[in-house]
């Protein structure tokens, strides 16, 4: 069997930018967050107006902002992939720099909502729409505190392989939050 496609040129397979390792992780979290989002609305068709009540408790602007923030964060990590190419490390590490900044922002604003939860007595145990906000959007933030670290590691070590393992990452970060902001804040 040939690694090489009916053109003569490498299979897709073989193609995918970065480390299959990394792709073999993203693809995993990816299906982990898709579970946890199908519970979520499997729950949610079981009592429909104590979800909509539990969720008039959520801050959908600071959802929203968050949302801007980590889209332009994951803008300026494909800006340092692109700047890894021309061989630019400079720029690259003000990039990624740029990118984990915002990263943090997030997790400030993030940190503030859960704050803004426990001043209401509103925990895990309040509801099962809480239950499923503070786990979904918890394991979300350690994903972006783990894409913060590895935004740090490839700027440390910049290359155009390392920069494409860790924007993948980072937009994988990006596309879950982009799957949970409106499932979460935004359905009704």
């Amino acid at each position: 069997m040939s690694d090489s496609d009916e053109s003569g040129g490498e299979s897709d397979f073989y193609a995918l930018p970065g480390d299959l390792m990394m792709w073999i992780l993203i693809i995993s979290e990816l299906l982990v967050f898709g579970a946890g989002l199908l519970a979520f609305m499997a729950m949610r068709v079981t009592d429909p107006a104590g979800f909509t009540a539990a969720q008039g408790h959520l801050n959908a602007t600071a959802a929203g902002i968050n949302t801007v923030v980590l889209v332009t964060s994951g803008w300026l990590a494909a800006l340092a992939l692109k700047a890894s190419e021309a061989g630019q490390v400079a720029r690259v590490r003000l990039l990624l720099a740029a990118a984990a900044s915002l990263g943090m922002l997030f997790l400030w604003i993030k940190g503030m909502e859960y704050a803004g939860k426990a001043a209401e007595g509103i925990n895990f145990e309040t509801h099962t729409f809480f239950t499923f906000y503070f786990l979904l959007t918890g394991f979300h933030a350690l994903h972006v505190l783990a894409g913060i670290v590895i935004l740090a590691l490839v700027g440390w070590k910049a290359s155009p392989r390392n920069l494409e393992v860790g924007t993948a990452f980072w937009h994988m970060v990006d596309l879950v939050w982009v799957l949970l902001f409106p499932i979460i804040y935004l359905l009704r």
